[in-house]
């Protein structure tokens, strides 16, 4: 089995290696209980800086969608009253509903659909 190594570039720009995972375990275990490096200005200005694009493309995200979800519950509110206007004109919804799932369908579907019930009806006794 052959190990692969990596370099690793320093904060000068430098790189060091080749590493093997075995050695960067090695130099892992031996840091673990010390204190980390001391954040500066830059990197905390860096750090706020990268949190406040990331938290305003979230946000823009975020905004996105609550519009299109208000959009949504606009066009279903519309829907029912269409449904509740053809229910006062006396037409059946439910069989309206049923109209509606149709025509989305494809002509050829809805056609064999239709034979096998007609078959199933018959073999049934129901037709």
């Amino acid at each position: 089995m052959t190990d692969t190594t990596m370099t690793v570039t320093l904060p000068d720009g430098t790189e060091s290696g080749p590493f093997t995972a075995d050695d960067l375990n090695r130099a892992a275990a031996g840091l673990k209980g010390r204190t980390p490096m001391r954040e500066t200005d830059a990197d905390r200005e860096v750090r706020d800086t990268a949190a406040s694009v990331a938290g305003e493309e979230l946000r823009q995200f975020v905004e996105r969608y609550e519009r299109l979800a208000a959009e949504k519950a606009d066009i279903a509110d519309a829907q029912k009253e269409v449904m509740a206007e053809a229910k006062g004109r006396g037409y059946d919804t439910k069989v309206l509903r049923k109209v509606i799932a149709l025509r989305k369908r494809d002509r050829d579907d809805v056609a064999e659909e239709e034979a096998i019930m007609e078959m199933y009806c018959q073999a049934l006794g129901m037709r």
